[in-house]
């Protein structure tokens, strides 16, 4: 075990700790329900980062501070705002289908659930992280001094690669049945779960990166 998995581990274990004692998790819940979108963004700004270290890992097989970090970690907490907003329009919206008969099941908690993460992930999942794959090559491309334009940095990602691995699997197999039980969680834990979720994505992405290079080397 190296140095970089024993603090991860230890900053992993900290922020457990922090959530199971109730007077700061009482903190947390007042914090985040006076602050949403203050909330949403600290918590991705922290926690995807990590996974953005991880995912590193994964990559490079060995600890690193990826390329315009901090701009990477800002992009993330940006993204954990809109989820906040995200997750209340999805949810409020199933509610109403349910409530008019559009969607079936009205009334089961596991079928609203489940209607929220499979409408959300087929529709706005797709786009946050293609989005996200085209600004996190952007800073890259940028903290190198390579970027040149737009066009050519969103030529250069293997789409191919990112639509067969983070969409075709990924989605079905890993984030509808995870949001699932993000929605069947209270309010005020729901985008904090998802920012620990983010912690997979970025481990998803890393390995997504990982056999997009070896896609390229085997050409």
């Amino acid at each position: 075990m190296k140095k970089g998995d024993i603090i991860i581990g230890l900053v992993l274990l900290s922020i457990g700790i922090f959530l199971s004692i109730e007077y700061t998790r009482n903190i947390f819940i007042s914090f985040n329900a006076r602050y949403k979108l203050i909330g949403g963004f600290l918590k991705f700004f922290v926690l995807a980062s990590i996974g953005d270290l991880i995912g590193g890992r994964i990559k490079n097989k060995k600890w690193s501070i990826p390329l315009g970090f901090l701009k990477k970690a800002i992009i993330w907490g940006l993204i954990g705002m809109v989820i906040v907003l995200i997750f209340g329009i999805y949810s409020s919206g199933v509610t109403y289908l349910m409530l008019n008969e559009i969607l079936p099941f009205d009334g089961s908690k596991l079928a609203h659930a489940f209607f929220v993460s499979l409408i959300m992930n087929l529709t706005f999942a797709p786009t946050m992280m293609a989005f996200h794959r085209i600004t996190d090559k952007v800073i890259d491309l940028k903290t190198l001094k390579e970027y040149h334009n737009l066009a050519s940095t969103v030529k250069s990602i293997d789409w191919s690669q990112f639509v067969s691995f983070v969409i075709l699997i990924t989605i079905p197999f890993f984030w509808i049945p995870a949001h699932t039980i993000t929605f069947l969680l209270p309010e005020e834990y729901q985008v904090l779960f998802a920012s620990i979720l983010g912690i997979c994505l970025g481990m998803i992405l890393g390995i997504s990166k990982r056999k997009s290079l070896k896609n390229n080397n085997a050409f």
